[in-house]
């Protein structure tokens, strides 16, 4: 779909108009938000997702926007320790929370076992899904409900590798899994 400059501009014009609207009905949120063991203050519209508010107030991009609808898993981040689609979350609903993105799984010095089990089993191609594949993987583990690599499968299945390294994703999270027996 190509927009023409007119449609562009009045697509600005609508969403400068309920910007406008939203700060003079005082609408616009004081989120706070520990985000890698940082603390932000944010002043936001109520229906920027959380996606939006890691990538562009803090600078944060490697959580990817994918598909933008939840499909896909590449804006996979941690939240209090468990794993969410970042898209389809708004960032008002997680004032207070505890948000890990990929940025802030590894150590000061060392990458985290998972980034070091990828790099092992070469479990990606293009990268783009990485940080939400790790995110994952990384939810999936603390929950403890996979046994087998059939149900690892099955628990990262909202993790779309359009690449085909799936077969490398699973075997490195298997390693690490086996390692923290």
């Amino acid at each position: 779909m190509v927009l023409n400059t007119c449609e562009i501009n009045n697509n600005q014009l609508l969403i400068n108009k309920y910007q406008t609207i939203a700060m003079k009905d005082n609408v616009i949120h004081k989120v706070m938000l520990t985000v890698n063991h940082k603390d932000y203050t944010l002043q936001i519209l109520p229906w920027v997702s959380l996606l939006d508010a890691l990538r562009d107030r803090l600078n944060l991009t490697g959580t990817k926007k994918g598909c933008d609808h939840g499909q896909c898993g590449a804006c996979t981040v941690l939240c209090d320790g468990k794993r969410i689609l970042s898209c389809l979350t708004l960032a008002v609903m997680k004032n207070g929370s505890q948000i890990t993105t990929i940025e802030g799984v590894a150590g000061p010095l060392e990458l985290h076992p998972l980034q070091k089990a990828f790099i092992d089993h070469d479990a990606f191609q293009c990268g783009y899904c990485t940080p939400g594949q790790i995110c994952s993987a990384i939810g999936m583990l603390q929950e403890n409900k996979a046994a087998t690599r059939e149900e690892v499968q099955e628990l990262m299945s909202g993790n779309l590798c359009r690449c085909g390294a799936n077969s490398g994703i699973i075997d490195a999270i298997m390693e690490v899994k086996e390692q923290q027996s």
